[in-house]
């Protein structure tokens, strides 16, 4: 039972290192040729969104939602990408299907 208890302790002590580790990891996605640019850190939230001048005018706004879009999916994509990864190393060990 105590080994158990030891086994379960260390890996909550893994997962929060992982997500101490998601929480300093930036991912940079970029869309339009680069004119969109938005970065995320591994727990999904923005950090910086940047958008080059020539897409601010009325005449791009439509092209600008969807470069943020694309932007946006993209960078999630990745993250998620990166976290169950990071996951698999933990979960491995605990036989569960589907992991």
């Amino acid at each position: 039972m105590l080994d158990k208890a030891k086994q379960l302790w260390d890996l909550q002590k893994k997962a929060r290192a992982i997500q101490k580790e998601l929480k300093e990891t930036e991912v940079e996605a970029k869309a339009a040729g680069g004119l969109v640019i938005v970065v995320f850190n591994g727990e999904q939230h923005i950090q910086e969104v940047t958008i080059d001048e020539s897409m601010l005018s009325l005449e791009k706004k439509r092209e600008l939602e969807k470069a943020l879009q694309q932007a946006i999916a993209e960078a999630i994509s990745r993250v998620q990408a990166i976290a169950a990864e990071k996951m698999k190393a933990i979960a491995g060990n605990l036989n569960i299907p589907g992991l």
